[in-house]
């Protein structure tokens, strides 16, 4: 691993809507193929890569509830949406050269290996890139919860979050001019003022596991080599020592 590099072990989350792009539904190619050549730019300079999807794109299980529809069918379908996009990342890393394993948390033998956290690090060792699909395998729980718990059971060095903003502030940049944008937040901090980092489970996880988390925006072409390499992107959030 090249002397500037400071993370031996990642994990990345990238919500289903960060591959919309342009569209209303589904993958952009596009938005898939860039960020499929920024993992593996990180991925060939000597980094082991985990990534957790979400389903947002395809289907929001929280959202249909709230129509009417039983909370745990609506999440397991928005599991099985995950697992659909876990397989669209794979397609795009392979097609570009990498060792790819999707690893699902509830069984679906047929498309992908069940998660195994042994094999997963396993995985992580040997050079592949490992994509954990279908969230934590429970309802209730966010895949920005699934990260949070794979980044810990792999020892992540560091949990990325991926997003369409250049880190953490202190309201919508989009809706408030004056908003200020945090450099470093504590966990404590993100609960208390009720950031909307990621949802209050997996910032929980965050800190009882000391696990650093760093949101940065996705849209920004070379900031995941940059962040590699320890310089500061976006919002670091961590025990504020």
């Amino acid at each position: 691993m090249p002397a500037d590099i400071k993370y031996k072990r990642i994990l990345l989350k990238l919500s289903g809507e960060a591959l919309l792009g342009e569209a209303d539904y589904g993958v952009d190619p596009k938005v898939l193929n860039r960020l499929a050549r920024e993992i593996i730019e990180v991925q060939r300079a000597g980094v082991q890569v985990g990534v957790v999807i979400g389903g947002g794109n395809i289907f929001r299980g929280e959202g249909l509830a709230a129509t009417g529809m039983d909370r745990v069918t609506g999440d397991h379908m928005g599991m099985l949406a995950t697992v659909m996009n876990a397989l669209a990342m794979q397609d795009a890393l392979e097609k570009l050269g990498s060792s790819v394993r999707v690893m699902s948390a509830i069984k679906i033998n047929q498309v992908c290996e069940d998660y195994i956290r042994r094999r997963a690090v396993r995985h992580l060792e040997k050079g592949r890139i490992a994509i954990f699909a279908a969230g934590t395998g429970n309802p209730f729980f966010t895949t920005d919860s699934a990260a949070a718990l794979r980044a810990i059971e792999v020892g992540a060095g560091l949990l990325l979050k991926a997003t369409k903003v250049d880190g953490v502030y202190s309201a919508d940049p989009k809706k408030d001019q004056n908003a200020t944008r945090y450099e470093r937040l504590s966990y404590e901090e993100v609960i208390q003022r009720n950031l909307q980092v990621m949802d209050t489970s997996a910032i929980a996880l965050c800190r009882d596991h000391r696990m650093p988390l760093r949101i940065y925006d996705m849209s920004r072409g070379g900031d995941l080599m940059r962040i590699m390499r320890g310089e500061q992107v976006g919002t670091l959030v961590d025990s504020g020592r």
